[in-house]
């Protein structure tokens, strides 16, 4: 799935994104850093994991998540502002070239969070 354009902008500005997953003892929300997503080929995210361990859990328990970004300094559909929900399937790699490439940029990465979207959406 390709990125839009105006998400790229998003991840390129100072923002908080939040990581929605689902396990056995029900939801759970972490946050990361827009800087530190990277978009790979074919519209894969990429995060450095220096804890999230229930995130981890759940993801083993069920791959599914939500993603949300923004930013406030990138022209939305009705002024400043604007933000993406990311429907997906996601993964923890702790070996291999995806988590080398972040390895490499963040050195207290213990793993990658490889996320695979189904869905992308402009929310604001």
């Amino acid at each position: 799935m390709e990125i839009p354009e105006k998400m790229t902008q998003v991840l390129a500005e100072d923002g908080v994104v939040a990581i929605a997953t689902l396990g056995e003892e029900g939801p759970h929300l972490v946050n990361t850093w827009n800087s530190y997503v990277r978009v790979m080929e074919g519209g894969r995210l990429l995060i450095p994991v220096g804890g999230m361990q229930r995130t981890e859990a759940n993801v083993a328990f069920n791959d599914r998540v939500l993603v949300t970004l923004g930013s406030s300094k990138v022209a939305g559909r009705h002024g400043a502002g604007t933000g993406f929900l990311i429907q997906g399937r996601a993964a923890f790699i702790t070996s291999g070239p995806d988590f080398e490439v972040l390895r490499a940029k963040f050195a207290w990465a213990r793993a990658t969070l490889a996320i695979t979207p189904d869905a992308i959406t402009q929310t604001l």
